[in-house]
C-alpha cells in the first residue's frame, strides 16, 4: 500500500513522455497477466492514448514471446504448443508406464515436482548425477524420458517456456547483443516472487541497461514455489551503482494496522529494513479474540459478520483469511446453516475446468496432430468406443516406433492391428479432426471455437448425458470459452506476429490457467488464502487460525530454524 507499482508506472510514463524514449525500448516485466494486464491501462490512461511496441507482460508470456519469434534458434517446431500442469502431468504418467514404475512407489505428482523444481534451477537432467541414490536415478531417468516426449510431441511445459528461453538468449550472442540494444530499460514489478532462473534471464536480459525494481522483501510469500528473497537482498551486489529508495508511507492501513505490522516483521531475519507510517488516523484497533477451537472462533467470527450485515454494510467487503485451504471447511458450514452468501476464492479456475480443457484439447490437435496429450484426452471425450485396451495398443506402437499417437493409430488403421470395430471408433475420431480443420480453416476465432465445440460432440453430450445443474455449469463454461475468443485480441502486427490468431488464443489460455478470474459481482462474504489476498484490500478482514504451527505454518517456523 505503499505506491510500488504506481511510482512504477509513472516512471515508464516520464521515460516515453520526458525523456522522448521509444516504447519499443522499454521491457516491464510482471508476475500475474492480471498485473500486466493492469499496468498497461495505467500506463493509457496516463499518457492518454494506448501505447504499442511496449513489451509489457508476465516472465512467461514474455518468454512465451521470444520462443515463438525464434522458434528455430530455440530448437523449438514453429506449431509448438503449451502443456499445462494437467497435461504434463498425463504425460508423466505414460512415460513411466513404458518405464514399468509402480505409480505407488513413484507418485507422478512427485516426479512432475522434481522435474519443474530443476527445470526452475536452470538444470538439465543431461548434467544431474544421482550421486549412488535410487531416488535420484530414477527421477533423472523420468526427466530424462520426458524431454524426449516433448521434443517428439512438439510441447513445452510451463517451466520449459522459462529455461528454454533463458538457454535461447544465453547461448546465441547475436540475439542476447539485438535484445540488449533494443531493450534500454528494464522495470520490474513484484521482485520479491522472482526465483533463481527468472533472476536469472532477467540479468541477461538487462546487460548493461539500467534496471529498476520495485519489490518488498517482507512481502515474499512465493518460497514454497522457488522465489528467491535472496534476489532483492543481494540486488545491490548484482548490479553496480544501485539506489535503494524505500517507500514507506502507507496509504492503504491505518495507524494502528501498521504499529502491529511493523512490530511483527521486526522479528524476521535479513530484513532490508523499513517503518511504515501514514498521515491517516489511528483508525479502529485491532479486536484480539482467543476461541476455544475452530468452531468457536468461527461461531465469533460470523456473529461478527451478522452485526456488520445487520447495519445494512456490504457482505463484499468481508474477507475472512486463512493460512490453508482446509480451514475454510467450519467456516463454510457455519455460513451455509446461516444462509449468509459467501465465495471460496481457489476453486476450479476457468481454464481448469474439465469442460473448457476438452474443448482446448480439441482445438489444440487440430493446430498440432502430434500434440500427444491432447490426442490421448479427448480421443473417447465423448465416449466413442474407444478403451483403455486400444489406446494401449497405440501408446505401445507409438513407444516402439518413437512416433506420435496420432501416427501410430494411423498405422494401426492401416495394418489391421485392431479389431474392426476399433479401427473404425479410431478411424472415425481422426476423419473427425481432420474434418473440423478443413471445415473451420477460415472460421474467425469465435466461430471456430464454437463448431469445435457443436461438431466433437461435447455440447450434445452436456445436454443430453450429463443433465442437471452440473450439466448446465458446464454447458454454460463452454459458452464463455466462445465469448472469450470473441473478446480475445489478437495483435497480428505486435505481440502474437509469430503466429496464427488459434494457437495465440491457446497460448493465452495456458498462460491464464494459473491464475484466479476474478470474483463473481455478487454480495457476498470472500474467503480466501493468505496467498490469494495479497494485493486485495477489504474494509472488514478476519485473520483466523493464528496459532503456532499453523499461523506462522510450522514449514515457515522449521525453516527459521
Amino acid at each position: 500500500g505503499s505506491g510500488k507499482t504506481r511510482v512504477l508506472v509513472h516512471r515508464i510514463a516520464w521515460l516515453l513522455q520526458v525523456e522522448q524514449l521509444s516504447p519499443f525500448s522499454i521491457l516491464a516485466v510482471t508476475f500475474t497477466n492480471k498485473a500486466a494486464a493492469e499496468m498497461r491501462d495505467r500506463i493509457n490512461q496516463l499518457l492518454m492514448h494506448p501505447i504499442g511496441g511496449l513489451w509489457v507482460g508476465t516472465v512467461h508470456s514474455i518468454a512465451h514471446r521470444l520462443l515463438r519469434r525464434h522458434w528455430q534458434e530455440a530448437h523449438l517446431p514453429q506449431s509448438f504448443q503449451n502443456l499445462d500442469s494437467d497435461d504434463q502431468l498425463r504425460m508423466i504418467k505414460r512415460i513411466m508406464r513404458r518405464l514399468e514404475l509402480d505409480e505407488n512407489r513413484w507418485p507422478p505428482k512427485q516426479a512432475q515436482h522434481f522435474i519443474n523444481s530443476q527445470k526452475d534451477q536452470g538444470v538439465r537432467p543431461q548434467v544431474m548425477d544421482d550421486h549412488g541414490d535410487l531416488f535420484q536415478r530414477q527421477h533423472i531417468k523420468i526427466y530424462l524420458a520426458y524431454e524426449a516426449a516433448c521434443k517428439q510431441a512438439g510441447v513445452i511445459d510451463f517451466a520449459e517456456l522459462l529455461l528454454r528461453s533463458l538457454e535461447l538468449v544465453r547461448d546465441n550472442d547475436a540475439l542476447r547483443h539485438h535484445y540488449q540494444q533494443r531493450f534500454r530499460h528494464l522495470l520490474v514489478d513484484e521482485f520479491q516472487d522472482t526465483n533463481t532462473l527468472q533472476y536469472a534471464w532477467l540479468r541477461l536480459l538487462a546487460g548493461q541497461n539500467p534496471v529498476f525494481a520495485v519489490g518488498d522483501d517482507d512481502q515474499s510469500i512465493y518460497g514454497w514455489r522457488g522465489a528467491k528473497i535472496e534476489n532483492i537482498q543481494n540486488f545491490s551486489q548484482d548490479f553496480t551503482n544501485t539506489q535503494l529508495i524505500r517507500l514507506e508511507q502507507n496509504y492503504r492501513s491505518t495507524g494502528n494496522i501498521l504499529t502491529a505490522a511493523n512490530a511483527l516483521i521486526a522479528n524476521n531475519q535479513g530484513r532490508l529494513g523499513k517503518n511504515l507510517w501514514t498521515e491517516d488516523s489511528a483508525g479502529a484497533l485491532i479486536d484480539l479474540y482467543a476461541a476455544f477451537n475452530e468452531q468457536d472462533e468461527a461461531r465469533y467470527t460470523i456473529s461478527r459478520i451478522q452485526q456488520w450485515q445487520a447495519q445494512g454494510k456490504a457482505l463484499a467487503h468481508i474477507a475472512i483469511l486463512y493460512r490453508s485451504n482446509a480451514q475454510s471447511r467450519v467456516f463454510e458450514m457455519r455460513l451455509a446453516e446461516l444462509s449468509i452468501p459467501y465465495r471460496v476464492y481457489g476453486g476450479l479456475r476457468f481454464f481448469e475446468r474439465a469442460e473448457i480443457k476438452d474443448a482446448l484439447a480439441y482445438l489444440r490437435l487440430i493446430a498440432n496432430r502430434y500434440d500427444d496429450a491432447s490426442f490421448e484426452r479427448v480421443i473417447n471425450q465423448p465416449t466413442r468406443g474407444i478403451g483403455e485396451k486400444t489406446l494401449s495398443v497405440i501408446r505401445e506402437v507409438s513407444r516402439q516406433q518413437h512416433i506420435s499417437l496420432w501416427s501410430a493409430a494411423e498405422k494401426i488403421i492401416a495394418q489391421q492391428q485392431l479389431t474392426a470395430r476399433a479401427r473404425n471408433n479410431v478411424q472415425r475420431f481422426q476423419q473427425l479432426i481432420e474434418q473440423m480443420s478443413e471445415q473451420t480453416k477460415d472460421f474467425s476465432l469465435a466461430a471456430k471455437v464454437n463448431h469445435i465445440i457443436e461438431e466433437s460432440g461435447l455440447k450434445h453430450h452436456y445436454q443430453h448425458k450429463e443433465k442437471g445443474d452440473k450439466g448446465e455449469a458446464r454447458l454454460e463454461n463452454l459458452t464463455e470459452l466462445v465469448n472469450a475468443a470473441q473478446s480475445f485480441t489478437y495483435l497480428s502486427d505486435d505481440e502474437h506476429a509469430d503466429m496464427d490468431e488459434l494457437s495465440a488464443f491457446l497460448a493465452h489460455a495456458v498462460l491464464e490457467s494459473g491464475e484466479g478470474q476474478g470474483s463473481a459481482h455478487e454480495d457476498c462474504v470472500q474467503m480466501m488464502t493468505l496467498h490469494t489476498a495479497k494485493g486485495l484490500e477489504f474494509p472488514l478482514v478476519f485473520l483466523v487460525g493464528m496459532e503456532e504451527g499453523l499461523f506462522p505454518h510450522q514449514m515457515s517456523l522449521d525453516e527459521a530454524t
